[in-house]
């Protein structure tokens, strides 16, 4: 992490210790240092994790889509922890990895659909405080998606909040894992009055 958590990591230790280490070397190839922060509450950190597990197995929107909705609330949100990890997953998920370093500029790039702008657009108006969806967002996209696709995509992107916002309010960075892919992540384009 670039600095220090607001939390201490603390040791992960015992028998579900040694075995939550094994899990994330074996996901991540290390043991992240936000594990530790996570560790004092085993409890939060289960269910969290566990709510998190659920939700990868939902199929009534697309994998790729969720994907790049995930992206575009922690670039918009600012969570590079999240930006990172989102990244690190899409290049071992298959994701096209030109599009998906391309997300946090995704307005200026020229690489996504019209279907995958409609979804980050989406997916920063749920993330705005209030929320701004507007009937036209969601009438493009439930014609697109579905209620259920719809549906799915709403609940990903606001478990997606849950994550950034709670790693930048535990001041939990980036920690490198998407120095692993092979094209770079882009800057995030400066973020427009009008957008």
């Amino acid at each position: 992490m670039a600095r220090a958590s607001r939390i201490p990591a603390k040791e992960i230790t015992g028998p579900f210790g040694a075995l939550v280490k094994i899990m994330s070397r074996k996901k991540l190839g290390s043991v992240p240092e936000s594990l530790g922060v996570m560790w004092h509450s085993r409890r939060v950190l289960m269910t969290t994790a566990g709510a998190g597990r659920k939700a990868t197995r939902w199929e009534d929107c697309d994998n790729d889509l969720k994907s790049f909705a995930h992206m575009a609330v922690a670039s918009y949100v600012g969570c590079s922890a999240c930006l990172d990890f989102g990244y690190f997953a899409a290049a071992n998920e298959g994701l096209d990895l030109r599009k998906a370093s391309q997300v946090p500029r995704w307005r200026d790039s020229d690489v996504f659909t019209p279907l995958e702008r409609d979804v980050m657009a989406y997916a920063e108006a749920v993330s705005d405080t209030p929320p701004s969806v507007t009937d036209d967002q969601s009438a493009r996209l439930l014609e697109q998606l579905g209620p259920a696709g719809l549906l799915e995509l709403t609940a990903w992107i606001a478990f997606a909040n849950l994550a950034a916002r709670m790693n930048i309010s535990l001041g939990i960075e980036s920690e490198g894992l998407s120095n692993t892919c092979s094209i770079p992540l882009a800057a995030p384009s400066p973020r427009s009055l009008t957008a």
